[in-house]
Protein backbone atom coordinates (compact mmCIF):
# COMPACT_ATOMS: atom_id res chain seq x y z
CA UNK A 1 0.00 0.00 0.00
CA UNK A 2 1.48 3.48 -1.01
CA UNK A 3 1.30 6.35 1.39
CA UNK A 4 0.14 9.84 0.47
CA UNK A 5 0.97 13.49 1.38
CA UNK A 6 -2.40 14.34 3.56
CA UNK A 7 -4.21 16.98 1.79
CA UNK A 8 -7.94 18.10 2.08
CA UNK A 9 -8.42 17.41 -1.65
CA UNK A 10 -7.55 13.11 -1.70
CA UNK A 11 -8.40 12.89 2.01
CA UNK A 12 -12.44 14.70 1.25
CA UNK A 13 -14.07 11.04 0.47
CA UNK A 14 -13.12 10.27 4.29
CA UNK A 15 -13.54 13.71 6.03
CA UNK A 16 -11.54 17.16 6.64
CA UNK A 17 -8.00 17.88 7.17
CA UNK A 18 -7.33 20.26 10.14
CA UNK A 19 -4.71 22.74 9.62
CA UNK A 20 -2.96 24.75 12.24
CA UNK A 21 -3.67 28.37 11.34
CA UNK A 22 -0.20 30.10 9.90
CA UNK A 23 -1.72 34.05 10.73
CA UNK A 24 -3.30 35.18 13.48
CA UNK A 25 -6.86 35.33 13.07
CA UNK A 26 -9.40 32.28 13.58
CA UNK A 27 -10.87 29.19 11.17
CA UNK A 28 -14.34 27.91 11.83
CA UNK A 29 -14.37 24.04 11.18
CA UNK A 30 -17.71 23.07 12.95
CA UNK A 31 -19.11 21.78 9.38
CA UNK A 32 -16.94 18.80 10.00
CA UNK A 33 -18.34 18.32 13.46
CA UNK A 34 -20.88 15.51 12.69
CA UNK A 35 -23.96 14.11 15.17
CA UNK A 36 -26.29 12.19 13.52
CA UNK A 37 -27.91 11.20 17.24
CA UNK A 38 -30.28 13.48 18.71
CA UNK A 39 -29.25 12.04 22.31
CA UNK A 40 -25.37 12.29 22.16
CA UNK A 41 -23.22 14.68 23.98
CA UNK A 42 -19.74 15.89 22.80
CA UNK A 43 -16.73 14.41 24.54
CA UNK A 44 -13.34 16.47 24.53
CA UNK A 45 -10.40 14.33 25.66
CA UNK A 46 -6.69 14.72 25.97
CA UNK A 47 -4.51 12.15 24.38
CA UNK A 48 -0.65 11.74 25.19
CA UNK A 49 0.85 8.92 23.26
CA UNK A 50 4.48 7.32 22.21
CA UNK A 51 5.22 6.73 18.72
CA UNK A 52 4.67 3.18 17.04
CA UNK A 53 7.55 0.57 16.19
CA UNK A 54 7.73 1.17 12.19
CA UNK A 55 6.82 -1.04 10.16
CA UNK A 56 3.17 -0.41 11.64
CA UNK A 57 1.28 -3.60 11.75
CA UNK A 58 -2.31 -3.22 10.80
CA UNK A 59 -4.53 -5.73 12.46
CA UNK A 60 -7.63 -4.02 13.82
CA UNK A 61 -9.82 -1.46 11.89
CA UNK A 62 -13.02 1.51 13.64
CA UNK A 63 -15.92 3.51 12.55
CA UNK A 64 -18.17 5.88 15.06
CA UNK A 65 -21.33 4.80 12.57
CA UNK A 66 -23.20 8.42 14.02
CA UNK A 67 -20.19 10.34 15.08
CA UNK A 68 -17.01 12.53 13.58
CA UNK A 69 -13.94 11.90 15.02
CA UNK A 70 -11.42 15.10 14.98
CA UNK A 71 -7.71 14.04 16.50
CA UNK A 72 -6.45 17.84 16.67
CA UNK A 73 -2.10 18.17 17.76
CA UNK A 74 -1.25 19.84 20.53
CA UNK A 75 1.87 20.04 20.02
CA UNK A 76 3.93 18.95 16.79
CA UNK A 77 3.35 15.76 15.24
CA UNK A 78 3.72 13.17 12.32
CA UNK A 79 0.83 9.91 12.33
CA UNK A 80 -0.95 7.88 10.27
CA UNK A 81 -4.16 8.14 8.47
CA UNK A 82 -5.45 4.89 7.12
CA UNK A 83 -8.67 4.88 5.80
CA UNK A 84 -10.94 2.21 4.08
CA UNK A 85 -14.31 1.95 2.16
CA UNK A 86 -17.11 0.33 2.98
CA UNK A 87 -16.85 -3.26 1.75
CA UNK A 88 -20.10 -4.87 -0.23
CA UNK A 89 -20.73 -7.46 2.68
CA UNK A 90 -20.02 -5.09 5.63
CA UNK A 91 -16.97 -3.55 7.50
CA UNK A 92 -14.18 -1.90 5.83
CA UNK A 93 -12.75 -3.13 2.37
CA UNK A 94 -8.96 -2.99 2.92
CA UNK A 95 -8.82 -3.79 -0.96
CA UNK A 96 -9.57 0.01 -1.36
CA UNK A 97 -7.72 1.27 1.97
CA UNK A 98 -5.79 4.74 1.87
CA UNK A 99 -3.29 5.11 4.13
CA UNK A 100 -1.79 8.87 4.19
CA UNK A 101 1.01 10.80 6.23
CA UNK A 102 0.08 13.57 8.71
CA UNK A 103 2.43 16.16 9.00
CA UNK A 104 2.87 18.49 11.92
CA UNK A 105 1.20 21.62 11.82
CA UNK A 106 -2.10 19.23 10.48
CA UNK A 107 -5.01 17.59 12.30
CA UNK A 108 -7.49 15.14 11.32
CA UNK A 109 -11.91 14.71 11.18
CA UNK A 110 -12.67 11.49 10.33
CA UNK A 111 -16.31 11.35 9.42
CA UNK A 112 -19.07 9.95 10.54
CA UNK A 113 -19.14 5.78 9.10
CA UNK A 114 -15.59 5.85 8.25
CA UNK A 115 -13.53 2.91 8.62
CA UNK A 116 -9.59 3.96 10.21
CA UNK A 117 -7.21 2.48 12.03
CA UNK A 118 -6.95 3.56 15.33
CA UNK A 119 -4.69 6.20 16.17
CA UNK A 120 -0.64 5.93 15.66
CA UNK A 121 1.68 8.22 15.98
CA UNK A 122 5.03 8.07 13.99
CA UNK A 123 8.53 9.37 14.78
CA UNK A 124 8.38 11.24 18.60
CA UNK A 125 5.77 11.68 21.62
CA UNK A 126 2.57 14.00 21.04
CA UNK A 127 -0.33 15.04 22.29
CA UNK A 128 -3.75 15.65 20.57
CA UNK A 129 -7.43 16.93 22.18
CA UNK A 130 -10.09 14.41 20.49
CA UNK A 131 -13.36 15.07 19.66
CA UNK A 132 -16.52 13.03 19.12
CA UNK A 133 -19.83 12.70 20.18
CA UNK A 134 -21.06 9.32 22.57
CA UNK A 135 -24.37 8.49 24.16
CA UNK A 136 -23.05 5.71 26.20
CA UNK A 137 -24.14 2.84 23.79
CA UNK A 138 -22.21 0.28 22.01
CA UNK A 139 -22.84 2.35 18.78
CA UNK A 140 -20.73 5.04 19.77
CA UNK A 141 -17.37 2.85 18.29
CA UNK A 142 -16.66 -0.55 16.65
CA UNK A 143 -13.82 -2.21 16.26
CA UNK A 144 -13.17 -5.09 13.36
CA UNK A 145 -10.35 -7.38 12.62
CA UNK A 146 -9.13 -7.45 9.25
CA UNK A 147 -6.45 -9.67 8.09
CA UNK A 148 -3.05 -8.20 8.65
CA UNK A 149 -0.35 -6.70 6.83
CA UNK A 150 2.54 -4.34 7.54
CA UNK A 151 2.79 -0.76 6.39
CA UNK A 152 6.34 0.73 5.78
CA UNK A 153 6.20 4.57 6.86
CA UNK A 154 8.54 6.75 4.56
CA UNK A 155 10.67 9.58 6.58
CA UNK A 156 8.94 12.18 4.12
CA UNK A 157 6.94 11.83 1.24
Amino acid sequence: MRMLPLTAEDFAPFGDVLMVPVAPGRTYVERSLANLRPDARPSLSMVAKEPEATPIRVHRMERHRFSSQSFIPLSPARFLVLVAPHAAGGGPDMGRAVAFLATPGQGVTYGADVWHHPFTLLSAPAAFAVTMWLDGTADDEEFVDVTPFSLEVPDAL
